[in-house]
C-alpha cells in the first residue's frame, strides 16, 4: 500500500513538472515568434545609413532614423532626470521610515495604482500640465511624461532592494554613533547600489517602448532636434508613423525601426537580469 502511494506521488510529481514545462514552452512561442518575425522583416533595411541618416522626404526612397535614435536617447535621459531622484528617494523613505506609517501606506498605494495606469492617461496628464502651458510640444514634456511612468517602478524596486540590506549593518553603524541619515547615505545606499541600478535599468526598458505618451507631448520631428524645447522625434512614434503610411519603403523602415527598438529593450533587460541574477550578490 505504501508502495502504491509513493508511486502515485512520483507520477503526480512528474505529470505536474511536465505540464509546467509544457506551459512554459507554449508561453515562449509568441515571444520567440515575435522576435524572429521582427528580425526577418527588419534586418533587410538595417545598415549604417539607417542609423546615421535623416528620414527621406515623402516619395523618396532611402533615408534613416538617426534623429529618432537621438530623440529616444534624449527622452530617456530627461525621463531619468525626472523619475530617478523622486523614485529612489521615495523607495528609501518607504524602506527606512515607512514602517507602520500612514503616509508611507498612502505612498505605496499610490505607487501601485500609478503602475497600472494606462500610458495614454499619463500622456494626457503631461499634455495638460506641460504642453498647454508651454504652448508647444517638446522633449521636455515627453521626458516628464516618461519620468512619471518611471517613478512607481523605481520606488517599489528601490524599497525592496534596500530592505534586503541586513539590519545588523545599520545597528553596527548606529552603535558607532553615526546618525541614521548618514547611515542611509554612506552605508545602506552604498550596499544596495547594484540592486538600485537594476531597478533603474528595468524602468528605463519599460519606458523605452512607449508611444502613446509621446504622441501628446514630444510629438515628432523629421529633422535633427535643435533644442529640448521643441518637437522631438522618437523611435516609437517614427515606427508608428511609418507603419500606418501607404508607402512600402516607409513600411519597411518601420520594421527596421522596430528591430532597433527591440534590440535596445532586450539589451537593457539583459543587463538588468545580469545584475539581478544573484539578488544577495547585489548587496555589496
Amino acid at each position: 500500500m505504501n508502495f502504491d502511494y509513493q508511486s502515485r506521488r512520483k507520477l503526480t510529481d512528474r505529470t505536474m513538472v511536465f505540464l509546467c514545462g509544457a506551459a512554459a514552452f507554449i508561453a515562449m512561442i509568441p515571444l520567440v515568434s515575435l522576435i524572429l518575425y521582427v528580425l526577418l522583416q527588419g534586418f533587410k533595411r538595417l545598415d549604417w545609413s539607417f542609423l546615421t541618416h535623416l528620414p527621406a522626404p515623402v516619395g523618396v526612397a532611402g533615408g534613416g532614423m538617426a534623429n529618432a535614435l537621438l530623440g529616444t536617447l534624449t527622452l530617456m535621459v530627461l525621463a531619468s532626470l525626472v523619475g530617478l531622484p523622486i523614485g529612489i528617494m521615495a523607495g528609501i523613505y518607504l524602506s527606512e521610515y515607512g514602517k507602520k506609517n500612514k503616509f508611507a501606506w498612502a505612498v505605496r498605494f499610490t505607487s501601485d495604482v500609478l503602475s497600472g495606469v494606462p500610458s495614454i492617461v499619463t500622456g494626457i496628464v503631461a499634455y495638460t500640465l506641460v504642453v498647454k502651458p508651454m504652448h508647444n510640444f517638446s522633449a521636455i514634456a515627453g521626458g516628464i511624461a516618461l519620468g512619471f511612468m518611471m517613478i512607481p517602478i523605481v520606488t517599489r524596486t528601490t524599497e525592496e532592494l534596500v530592505k534586503m540590506v541586513p539590519h545588523s549593518i545599520r545597528e553596527a553603524s548606529w552603535a558607532l554613533g553615526v546618525p541614521q541619515w548618514q547611515t542611509i547615505l554612506a552605508i545602506v545606499i552604498r550596499t544596495a547600489k547594484n540592486g538600485i541600478l537594476t531597478g533603474v535599468l528595468l524602468s528605463v526598458a519599460r519606458i523605452a517602448g512607449e508611444t502613446a505618451p509621446l504622441l501628446f507631448t514630444s510629438f515628432n520631428n523629421q529633422f535633427w532636434p535643435k533644442s529640448i524645447n521643441e518637437p522631438t522625434a522618437s523611435l516609437t512614434v517614427q515606427v508608428f508613423t511609418y507603419a500606418i503610411s501607404p508607402f512600402k519603403d516607409w513600411q519597411d523602415q518601420a520594421w527596421t525601426g522596430a528591430l532597433v527598438l527591440l534590440i535596445l529593450v532586450l539589451a537593457i533587460n539583459l543587463a538588468a537580469r545580469m545584475f539581478f541574477k544573484n539578488p544577495r550578490g547585489l548587496l555589496r
